[in-house]
């Protein structure tokens, strides 16, 4: 009887998704010269787990099952929707957010005004999503 606990295409989605990770919080230390947690396990920056994590299901679920297998082509979907998402409406969230917490800063400047900072880095380059991407591929 097989378990959960033997599924080499979860596996390797997951090292892939681990992989990019720590990938991301050492480029962070090499760039900014500090060490920063949140890099380590936050979205967005180089290279995108997401697209790791997708990448390496569908390569995996296309090596097990076969590259003609509906659940190939379903996990393809299902890694370009992501991918998308990363590089298309994360992106933009970002820039977003980036613009509004600048506006608030020049606005209330000088006045007392409490308000939580958005979160800025959610969304990804598509160089960082394609990294990503062969990342999974190459871990799949």
């Amino acid at each position: 009887m097989a378990n959960f606990s033997d599924n080499t295409v979860f596996w390797s989605s997951f090292f892939a998704w681990l992989i990019a990770q720590v990938l991301k919080g050492l480029l962070a230390i090499c760039t900014h010269k500090r060490l920063d947690f949140r890099r380590f396990v936050g979205a967005g920056g180089m290279p995108s787990s997401h697209s790791a994590f997708v990448s390496a299901l569908a390569t995996g679920v296309g090596l097990t099952d076969g590259w003609a297998s509906t659940t190939f082509a379903l996990s393809v979907v299902f890694s370009l929707i992501v991918m998308y998402d990363a590089a298309g409406v994360r992106l933009a969230a970002s820039k977003q957010a980036a613009t509004l917490n600048k506006m608030v800063t020049e606005l209330f400047d000088e006045r007392e005004f409490h308000h939580e900072r958005l979160k800025e880095f959610i969304g990804h380059t598509p160089v960082e999503v394609i990294v990503g991407a062969l990342l999974g591929i190459l871990t799949g």
